[in-house]
């Protein structure tokens, strides 16, 4: 039957060079066209993807609370000294009635330009029988704890409980270290996971995690396991941003991607605008990590209510799993409008084409970030990307240490801080699409690295009102370029591995963090290393995404072939619309076969011939044909038996 069907194709059809993979649609082909072909038919970017899109913000928001929280856990208070020691005063018949700030005086050694010293004391002979201000004295470490000022927002957080100042300080950064580590373990292992369990598994699990090591966190009481528990939570917040991304990135069309990856900054930028005011309300470092903690336990209400938060129906297609993809298709378009049933009739639904293009049973198909060592294209945008976002994230110490020279209050570089963050988003919103990934992402670059530059060459030349503006632009295209490189690999790896890829290239990112605190635990001793690496990286990045694909409006790609078959686009823009045109513009004859129609047609013949109720009857006539197959008349003696 299906010999016939053929021959009667190629005879109806001689005009047309339709190859076999045109006629019967493969996988690869039905992925290919998931915006074009599927996306429609269950209802586009309609109201229920506006709906989950929406609940696949609020996880950013919940992570960005217990990221940026560190920060108030962490702070100095501007001002603290050591506690006076009355051992190492001379007797108080000798002294007499002292002011407090004279008793301070007495105590501490006073620092020109900075105040009272932080970390020494005053020792007196023991054997001083006549006191006077000459009188000699040592100076020792402070040996009774420390006396601090109001830190930012907390009244207590864990410098002034356990003491993280002087010869502790190191502890901080150290904390620091220890929370981007886990959050760089946390991309690698569960981007992984998101690709073998699914993206909602994925956030489930780390929701999960992240919830019960929040709560362990709150009841901790020791300066070495908190950075311990820091650093398992942050692994798990690395999968709850990671998965909540991939999804919400999978479930938009090509026009609404960047609209909806984008707003979940704007979630981002909200949690630390609010962050202050829960410091203040919190008053203790407990309390504001139980607060943080809150949203991540309200996140655990998408395990009873799926609908809020589904799988995503483009990698189950990708990883073959068909019977959860149909369900999954069909829950779409019914909260979206539209129906998609698996009946025979009309013969051009979505389900049909689908069982025609998939065997019956199939095993799913899982890949890993390994596979990429067989690739060249995914493996060069996954490294360049990574590249981007190092650079993005590690440069951005350098912009910020100018702005606490510029003013030492710590509210004034944080909220210009999450202003030039905000900037940065809306500036992505107006001018990617307008422009392509590319464009920007090199403009990013071009504009940090000349930021940097200027500011390492000139910066003891310049007014500080210069210096403070270079460096409010250097951290907002910097803020930019980060943000930027995320999205764009997101967009550029293929849907059966963009966990594991976009993992690696945000674990680059959180390298990038670490470093600034690398230098802090050296004492700022190589800050000026620092900043002439990473603007040579800076300047070393605009060769490097000249060699980027653009993906501006284009489908994501599924398949390890898909993402291999990205090519670089000329670098000044071509009147055809494609990556390499060719050298003569060929003029294509039109014809009136169309292969959607040739597969409906396909898939409601066999439909037809497996389907046990056949919609009619077929009767078979008893009497002996006119002509035998050889053409001649029967015989007489066969009529007559």
């Amino acid at each position: 039957m299906w010999t016939t069907l053929r021959q009667f194709n190629s005879q109806h059809f001689t005009g047309c060079n339709v190859c076999e993979e045109q006629l019967f649609p493969s996988k690869r082909t039905l992925a290919m066209e998931f915006e074009t072909k599927i996306y429609p038919q269950i209802g586009g970017y309609g109201r229920y993807n506006r709906i989950i899109t929406l609940f696949s913000w609020f996880p950013n928001f919940a992570v960005s609370l217990n990221l940026f929280s560190d920060v108030f856990f962490t702070l100095v208070p501007e001002s603290y000294h050591c506690k006076p020691d009355l051992a190492l005063l001379p007797p108080s018949s000798l002294l007499g009635n002292l002011s407090r700030q004279a008793y301070l005086n007495l105590s501490i050694p006073w620092l020109k330009g900075s105040g009272l010293s932080h970390c020494e004391l005053y020792k007196y002979p023991l054997n001083t029988s006549n006191y006077t201000a000459s009188e000699p004295r040592d100076v020792v470490p402070c040996t009774r704890g420390w006396e601090y000022g109001k830190p930012a927002g907390l009244h207590n957080n864990l410098v002034t409980e356990w003491d993280l100042v002087c010869a502790n300080y190191w502890k901080i950064p150290l904390q620091h270290i220890c929370l981007m580590t886990g959050w760089t373990l946390g991309y690698i292992l569960l981007g992984t996971m998101c690709d073998w369990l699914g993206r909602r598994c994925a956030l489930l699990l780390s929701v999960v995690l992240s919830g019960l090591l929040g709560i362990m966190a709150c009841l901790s009481n020791s300066p070495s396991v908190f950075p311990i528990l820091r650093l398992c939570q942050g692994s798990a917040l690395a999968g709850v941003f990671l998965s909540s991304y991939i999804a919400r990135l999978e479930w938009c069309d090509p026009p609404h991607r960047l609209l909806v990856s984008m707003v979940s900054g704007f979630f981002a930028v909200f949690a630390e605008l609010l962050l202050p005011g829960f410091a203040v309300l919190c008053h203790d470092w407990p309390v504001l990590q139980a607060v943080a903690t809150l949203p991540l336990l309200l996140l655990l209400s998408y395990w009873w209510c799926a609908s809020v938060f589904p799988e995503s129906p483009r990698w189950l297609i990708a990883t073959s799993q068909i019977s959860q993809a149909k369900k999954c298709l069909q829950s779409f378009s019914a909260r979206n409008g539209m129906y998609v049933s698996d009946e025979l009739y009309p013969a051009e639904t979505l389900l049909s084409e689908i069982d025609e293009v998939f065997p019956e049973y199939n095993q799913p198909e899982y890949h890993h970030v390994v596979e990429l060592r067989h690739t060249r294209v995914i493996w060069k945008n996954c490294l360049i990307l990574g590249f981007t976002l190092f650079i993005g994230t590690g440069i951005q110490y350098c912009f910020t240490r100018n702005l606490h020279i510029y003013s030492p209050h710590f509210y004034f570089s944080y909220f210009l801080r999450v202003l030039t963050g905000a900037l940065a988003c809306v500036f992505l919103c107006v001018s990617v699409d307008r422009f392509g990934r590319r464009g920007i992402l090199l403009l990013a670059a071009i504009v940090t690295g000349l930021s940097s530059l200027l500011l390492l060459a000139l910066t003891q030349y310049l007014h500080g009102g210069l210096v403070l503006v270079l460096s409010v632009v250097g951290l907002l295209s910097s803020q930019a370029l980060a943000m930027l490189s995320v999205f764009f690999g997101s967009e550029v790896m293929p849907t059966v591995v963009r966990g594991g890829t976009l993992g690696l290239i945000m674990a680059a990112g959180c390298v990038g963090m670490a470093a600034s605190s690398l230098m802090e635990l050296q004492n700022n001793g190589g800050y000026f290393l620092h900043h002439v690496i990473f603007a040579s990286f800076a300047v070393l990045s605009v060769l490097c995404i000249m060699l980027l694909p653009e993906s501006k409006h284009k489908p994501l790609p599924d398949s390890l072939k898909d993402g291999e078959r990205q090519r670089r686009p000329p670098l000044f823009l071509s009147h055809i619309n494609r990556d390499n045109p060719p050298l003569l513009r060929m003029q294509l004859q039109s014809s009136d076969y169309s292969r959607e129609n040739y597969s409906r047609l396909v898939t409601a013949t066999k439909k037809m011939i497996t389907k046990d109720a056949l919609p009619y009857k077929i009767s078979i006539s008893s009497q002996a044909p006119l002509l035998s197959s050889n053409g001649t008349a029967p015989d007489a003696s066969e009529d007559s038996s």
